[in-house]
């Protein structure tokens, strides 16, 4: 397995590197940074320099924020960027310009979401169009560590921030909308909310078991005349399916608008 460097270890930097099981190195220009990252996982050593994570690894991953990309071009460039695999989890920087600014083909994009330091993240992997498939299968293997991962065209990576970066947002308001109900029935909140959360882990783990269709499992718990079907009537009435869709477009057609900034 490629000894894998990492730059930047902010808070997702910092949780990749600790979902990994391989020898990591990272490398940050907060020292005390990686200092503490290091004590908390025995795989993860320390590069004091940008040229030293360079001779320790074969594949380089850059977490760290985009506005500081364009200063770091030309130190990557000079340590001989272009003889490096590069997976980057730099948000709105499209493939494009990393290849071209790397030097390299050799370039696949993430786009994890933050439940990365639970190790379930759900990311998005899109590769350069000449990348191999040895590295797209190696990026592949090591976002598995800290959760799932799709192979998407890098087209789609708006729409998938829509249903997965901004929709735990959405998910969690749901959680607290289902408990403010429980509450509003004679709940305590919070133990309203625990039911609600697991409630939704129930739903989950259905929907992944159960191939016959999340339409067709939603039916069978309406029965004729009963309780559920009147809840779906009401979230019917209130838009519930538009507004959640309206949600996901809203995220997508910002992120797009981002990344045409971005270029």
């Amino acid at each position: 397995m490629e000894t894998l460097g990492i730059i930047g270890c902010g808070n997702m930097g910092s949780a990749i590197a600790l979902s990994l099981e391989q020898k990591t190195f990272v490398y940050d220009t907060d020292s005390q940074k990686v200092t503490d990252l290091a004590a908390a996982g025995s795989h993860i050593c320390q590069a004091a320099t940008l040229a030293q994570l360079f001779e320790e690894t074969e594949t380089l991953m850059l977490c760290i924020k985009p506005q500081i990309l364009p200063s770091l071009y030309p130190q990557l460039r000079k340590l001989k960027s272009d003889q490096k695999k590069w997976i980057s989890v730099a948000a709105g920087v499209p493939l494009l310009t990393l290849t071209k600014e790397l030097e390299t083909d050799e370039v696949v994009r993430y786009m994890p979401n933050i439940a990365a330091s639970y190790k379930q993240s759900v990311t998005a992997i899109a590769s350069a169009c000449n990348c191999s498939q040895e590295h797209l299968d190696s990026a592949s293997a090591i976002a598995s560590r800290f959760g799932s991962s799709f192979v998407l065209p890098e087209s789609q990576f708006s729409a998938f921030i829509g249903i997965s970066g901004s929709a735990i947002a959405y998910v969690l308001q749901f959680f607290h909308a289902l408990a403010m109900g429980g509450v509003r029935e004679g709940i305590a909140y919070q133990n309203a909310l625990d039911i609600a959360i697991q409630t939704t882990l129930s739903a989950a783990t259905i929907a992944q078991n159960d191939h016959s269709g999340v339409v067709t499992l939603a039916t069978r718990v309406c029965s004729a005349g009963g309780t559920t079907i009147e809840g779906m009537h009401a979230l019917a009435k209130g838009g519930f399916d538009t507004v959640v869709m309206e949600a996901v477009h809203a995220s997508a057609e910002k992120s797009r608008k981002l990344e045409e900034l971005a270029k």
